[in-house]
């Protein structure tokens, strides 16, 4: 067998206190797994919701090879000139035609002659009502294989459902389907009876002294009045949640998926 391609998914990285979390330990961590290849969810890096362009440089800065995003890709509308032109910048697919960015980009593994297929989709299940990511994830796999067969995909919904049907739907099609937006680390990555590695939620990077990066009392106040609080971020205990993943580079298929959670929680009171 030749070598595996040894990827690491970043998990949605929250606030400034998940970008200071990875500029500290993510070279660490590539190290750790001699990842080739580096990608991170990073729509809710600026203030909690969007990004800038500043953001995305640092994340390339830090080893970062492709970005992905979800439903607050567009918060930020400076953003919107820079995303036309940078190919590994992506935002989910299905978006209605006209808006700015790419939906999927193929690029190539540093010091290799590899080629790597990364798709962003967003689920419509209590979500805006979008275009079917379902019929777009296959016209999307039709053109990347035209180039490889080692396909990411970052599926970034809120049912479960709906992500477990999209995995099954695309066994053998792809090497990876990791799920965001949920903000919460699912213990289910797993290797699907066709080749293709699976986890429902990768969780998220940054305050976990939070409700899912939201301040508790904020949070708290959203559910026990039933109006609109004022955004903000928690604080405090910032973890990095991802995935790693190693894929046979002959075949396109997984063999290796391991959730990462840095620094682990602590189970048990002595």
């Amino acid at each position: 067998m030749t070598k595996p391609l040894k990827v690491l998914f970043v998990a949605d990285i929250v606030g400034e206190a998940g970008l200071t979390l990875l500029e500290t330990i993510l070279p660490g961590i590539i190290d750790k797994y001699d990842a080739s290849l580096v990608i991170a969810n990073g729509e809710n890096s600026h203030e909690g919701r969007g990004l800038n362009r500043k953001i995305v440089q640092s994340l390339y800065e830090i080893g970062i090879h492709v970005i992905t995003g979800g439903n607050h890709s567009f918060d930020k509308w400076k953003i919107f000139s820079y995303m036309k032109d940078d190919p590994n910048l992506l935002r989910p697919l299905n978006y209605p035609k006209g808006n700015p960015g790419f939906g999927f980009c193929i690029r190539e593994v540093p010091g290799t002659d590899l080629k790597v297929g990364v798709l962003n989709l967003q689920g419509r299940t209590f979500m805006k009502a979008i275009d079917d990511p379902f019929s777009t994830a296959v016209w999307a796999i039709e053109k990347i294989k035209e180039e490889t067969d080692i396909i990411l995909v970052d599926f970034h919904a809120e049912a479960t459902a709906e992500k477990m049907a999209l995995a099954w739907e695309l066994d053998s099609k792809v090497s990876l389907l990791i799920g965001t937006h949920t903000h919460i680390p699912t213990n289910d990555a797993r290797i699907m009876p066709g080749g293709t590695g699976y986890v429902t939620d990768a969780g998220m990077t940054g305050p976990f002294d939070s409700v899912i990066g939201m301040d508790k009392r904020t949070s708290v106040l959203r559910f026990t009045r039933g109006i609109p609080q004022r955004y903000k971020l928690g604080d405090g205990d910032n973890r990095m949640c991802g995935i790693y993943a190693e894929i046979d580079t002959d075949s396109g298929k997984c063999i290796h998926i391991e959730s990462v959670l840095y620094p682990a929680f602590n189970n048990s009171v002595k």
